[in-house]
């Protein structure tokens, strides 16, 4: 068995269902990953009904809770050389914000001490960092103190939103994986020269076994609601405004339609959360528009059992797994096309792809959809098929493995691969 860090920020989080599967394969592959992150995320956040265990199970870096000193300690025992490589990714690094800046950039390196004694401590050949943002600062920084090799999975939706400082990151990474060919195009483009020399193209996917209907997809019946539901963090790059739009368009068009989104801001439900509800208000929806707030996997698969259609107006994404397992519980689904969606879906044969920020497109979408039942039967019977055809949870562990038996000493036999 070969031990690693897995490390995921703000752990567990709302969406972070994949990641919790995509360890499980990995131990099924012969790699245990103990769970590394940088803090709890806020209680209202952590829904999932495994979520207790896996917060008793993840390490956390912050609060420090008295670990100051043997931050210190680990940083003195990098010695001469770790200090000067690590110093020097410190006043290297691309900042923002001056001084400021570059004094978290020198915080950052601090946490990378830490996580460098956890790593000792635990025994861990090598840690994998499910962020490019500053928690792959944190994993550079170790490495660079004579740490553990490092390696990263880019999510998206884009590469800018995870900071400065992203050829240092990718430079030292012993490799990548990343979540679409959209966004290993953009990775081509603007870090040709730090790139690492492996880098996987792997979605990250649902498990197919839990993942299911209980009865097969039913069309509203008539005078009856048309039931929608969607899922996402509440965000604006989740374009929920657009969706409430476009149910106000529907039930302008004479259909009653119901709309449930599951999903909480990152403040728990004091940022964006506020603003959606008084959009609802503003519009009139209050009877017709229900914000669930971060929800289990079980009520969320409940949501997709009952509804009639599932929809996601994003702005951007990398290649959205709520939209997977939508597709796996083979019901209609209409979503924007933006990201790699195009990459999940063959819009009109398993799935219906509209413009971004096009309410009314993707009303008159749905409202089609009502019309012709038959059609919408098709598309969800063949969308799990697509899912299972290429998104399914353990390609992406199988990334990881690969990755790590192609670039970490000892790997391959550990893993009963033939040494690369």
């Amino acid at each position: 068995m070969l031990r690693i860090g897995f490390f995921i920020p703000e752990f567990p989080g709302q969406t972070h269902i994949f990641l919790w599967r995509e360890r499980q394969a990995l131990a099924e592959l012969g790699v245990e990953a103990d769970l590394i992150s940088t803090r709890p995320p806020p209680r209202a956040v952590a829904s999932h009904s495994w979520a207790a265990e896996a917060q008793a199970q993840t390490r956390y870096l912050l609060p420090l809770r008295g670990e100051g000193l043997g931050m210190v300690t680990e940083f003195l025992r990098a010695g001469p050389t770790g200090w000067a490589r690590g110093l020097g990714a410190a006043f290297s690094a691309e900042t923002s914000g001056g001084l400021r800046g570059r004094a978290r950039m020198l915080a950052l390196l601090g946490m990378g001490a830490r996580l460098k004694r956890i790593a000792r401590e635990q025994g861990w050949h090598h840690v994998h960092v499910h962020s490019c943002a500053d928690s792959a600062n944190i994993a550079m920084f170790a490495e660079r103190l004579g740490g553990p090799g490092y390696s990263l999975t880019l999510h998206g939706p884009t590469l800018e939103g995870y900071g400065p400082n992203q050829p240092q990151k990718w430079r030292h990474a012993r490799f990548a994986t990343i979540i679409s060919r959209l966004l290993a195009g953009v990775v081509d483009r603007e870090l040709a020269g730090s790139k690492p020399r492996i880098i996987n193209i792997a979605p990250m996917g649902v498990d197919l076994d839990q993942i299911r209907r209980a009865a097969p997809w039913q069309p509203p019946a008539p005078g009856a609601p048309l039931r929608i539901f969607s899922c996402g963090r509440l965000n604006a790059v989740k374009g929920h405004d657009h969706l409430i739009e476009t149910v106000r368009l529907l039930r302008e068009q004479g259909i009653d339609a119901r709309l449930e989104i599951a999903g909480e801001d990152e403040q728990g439900g004091s940022g964006y959360h506020r603003y959606l509800a008084a959009l609802i208000a503003e519009k009139g929806l209050g009877d017709a528009v229900t914000l669930l707030g971060a929800v289990s996997e079980d009520r969320v698969r409940e949501g997709l059992e009952h509804a009639h259609v599932f929809a996601l107006a994003s702005l951007n994404e990398g290649i959205s797994v709520a939209i997977m397992e939508a597709m796996a519980m083979e019901m209609p689904v209409v979503v924007t096309d933006v990201g790699g969606n195009h990459e999940l879906i063959t819009s009109g044969r398993d799935a219906i792809l509209v413009p971004p920020e096009a309410p009314g497109v993707m009303a008159d979408e749905i409202a089609r959809l009502v019309a012709d039942p038959d059609h919408a039967r098709a598309l969800a019977q063949a969308s799990r098929a697509r899912v299972a055809a290429d998104f399914h949870h353990r390609r992406s562990a199988e990334a990881v493995a690969d990755g790590l038996a192609q670039s970490v000493p000892g790997a391959a036999e550990a893993l009963g691969r033939a040494p690369v």
